[in-house]
């Protein structure tokens, strides 16, 4: 029992699983073909009160975390890690929210709930991931403006994003304790984007770089305090390491479900792969060690609902479950034999989707070195 679940987040759950049936599996394979999650699709989630759960009225549907969990794990075990509802809803809304001027939530945040407006954060530049002193993207100030210079990369919705939170450097000299937060809209003059990515998963989930050419911005466009973006991300990167962590664990639930019911139709040496003991073993540790984690996670999350999840242990939910998801769909995988190499199964799809969840939100080797520092 999920304790944190109320009845109001159950029926929900059921509304999203329809939602999903209904208008994302009969056209994910040609979203992954094409390489980009149709805007559409997000007018019409935004209908359903499926974006930005956790916003208040009058800014969205007035939820909790708990509905946004539901989104996030509904998705998951769909197979569907290429739509980018969570990056939109559980990073760049918090944000606004938290840190945004009222004149700048009333601007943007019920567009985003009601899917008018995609948003997407720009951290990550061809030689800047993780290091956030080495960012290179420059906001000088201009009198009414901030002029923006730079490029950003691996921006998820990006090409869909008609508003995007932009890290830059404002007093290079500080490094990390010199980065500012900026509100771009798409369009600007000296705002271009690049093609869709290639990518070896996620395909449907339309990455792309962005760039700035001595762009324009007003000065209200500023989110927070300027010099101030080190201490708000290190606050907002808990909830999305275990958004990232929920996703991770869902989708491995997912795949589990779904190879139970191939091992048990299909035969080798006259029996079903799932009588063979080697393999019953491989899906029984599978269902062990997923459970063990949804136990952690579920502890995690009922802790952000209470806001008391800390960032170390949000770290630590991330690491744990991306880096179980990867050996439990890589095993899943082999069990399905050549199918499992083929694109006629969702196992491989899954599997080279879950890759990247490894990386997103800080690589499991950062993760590592948050939880190391930690240690007594």
């Amino acid at each position: 029992m999920r304790t944190f679940l109320r009845d109001d987040h159950l029926l929900f759950r059921d509304q999203v699983q329809r939602f999903i049936d209904a208008r994302i599996q009969p056209f994910y394979a040609d979203w992954e073909r094409d390489g980009l999650t149709p805007a559409a699709l997000w007018r019409e989630a935004g209908e359903q009160g499926l974006l930005c759960c956790a916003l208040p009225p009058p800014y969205g549907p007035g939820g909790d975390f708990g509905h946004a969990l539901v989104v996030i794990e509904a998705l998951a075990r769909a197979n569907c890690l290429g739509i980018g509802f969570s990056i939109h809803s559980d990073m760049v809304a918090p944000y606004l929210y938290n840190l945004g001027t009222p004149a700048q939530k009333d601007r943007w945040l019920p567009a985003m709930a009601a899917g008018e407006l995609i948003g997407a954060i720009a951290m990550t530049e061809p030689g800047a991931g993780s290091d956030l002193k080495a960012v290179r993207c420059r906001a000088r100030r201009e009198g009414d403006h901030f002029v923006l210079s730079g490029q950003k990369t691996f921006i998820t919705n990006g090409v869909n994003a008609g508003l995007v939170i932009v890290v830059a450097s404002t007093e290079p000299e500080l490094g990390a304790r010199g980065l500012s937060l900026f509100c771009v809209e798409a369009g600007l003059p000296g705002f271009s984007k690049g093609p869709a990515m290639s990518k070896i998963g996620q395909h449907a989930q339309d990455t792309c770089e962005l760039f700035f050419d001595e762009l324009r911005v007003p000065a209200d466009c500023l989110l927070g305090e300027e010099n101030a973006a080190f201490e708000y991300m290190s606050r907002e990167l808990a909830r999305e390491r275990l958004a990232i962590a929920l996703r991770a664990a869902a989708h491995a639930e997912g795949m589990l479900e779904q190879t139970l019911a191939y091992t048990r139709e299909r035969k080798v040496f006259g029996k079903r792969v799932s009588d063979h003991q080697h393999n019953r073993f491989i899906l029984a540790d599978a269902h062990a060690r997923l459970t063990m984690l949804r136990v952690f996670l579920d502890d995690c999350a009922g802790q952000l609902i209470e806001g008391s999840l800390d960032p170390v242990l949000a770290a630590m939910a991330k690491l744990n479950a991306s880096e179980l998801q990867g050996e439990v769909l890589d095993r899943l995988l082999q069990l399905h034999g050549g199918y499992g190499y083929s694109s006629e199964y969702g196992i491989g799809r899954a599997w080279a989707d879950a890759r990247a969840l490894r990386i997103f939100g800080g690589t499991s080797e950062i993760m590592r070195e948050i939880i190391g520092r930690s240690l007594p």
